[in-house]
């Protein structure tokens, strides 16, 4: 234990995960959305391009900036990206509200291809996904680097997969913690 509290309580008197502090953003990202089970092969590919994006730099950085970066990259629609060429990137690199970082908006077209190529031979990204589900993010990692996707490593990865649901990664005490799973049960 490196002595940081884990739980912060909220002024609406809800326990949280101290990492999303008091932020109004960063709140309503932990309360509305991080650790919610996804299924939408188009917000899953957002949420892996996004925590590509965020290595190296703090996760509110990349938050505040999503509106801009799904402007930028077309909803992160992975068949629309996936046509896109050097043209394209060049555009983006240009987009003020994004980080301009040429390797990651690189990596940003060649994972929509290969998220085309991975939706066609599994059926969905979705299917893909949570068939690691109860699995290490090192495992996913290696799946996805074996099949040519780029800023994939084992950190983002498991940051990724926290963000989607497939790891439940609120602490003990936090107010959400198996709330989002259990809330698919009811729903």
């Amino acid at each position: 234990m490196d002595g940081k509290p884990r739980i912060l309580t909220g002024a609406d008197g809800l326990p949280r995960c101290a990492w999303c502090g008091t932020a109004p953003d960063y709140v309503a990202y932990h309360d509305e959305e991080w650790g919610v089970p996804v299924h939408d092969d188009i917000r899953l590919f957002e949420k892996i391009c996004l925590e590509g994006f965020q290595a190296g730099l703090s996760w509110l950085t990349v938050l505040r900036k999503r509106e801009a970066f799904r402007r930028a990259f077309a909803g992160f629609d992975f068949r629309r990206l996936a046509l896109w060429d050097e043209r394209d990137a060049s555009r983006v690199m240009l987009e003020p509200g994004i980080i301009r970082h040429r390797g990651k908006i690189a990596s940003v077209l060649n994972n929509a291809r290969r998220a085309c190529e991975l939706a066609d031979e599994q059926g969905s990204l979705d299917r893909f996904f949570w068939s690691f589900e109860g699995r290490e993010p090192r495992e996913l990692a290696r799946e996805l680097k074996r099949r040519g996707w780029t800023f994939v490593g084992a950190v983002t990865v498991e940051s990724f997969m926290q963000a989607m649901g497939l790891i439940d990664a609120h602490e003990p005490g936090c107010w959400r913690r198996g709330a989002a799973r259990a809330d698919l049960r009811r729903g």
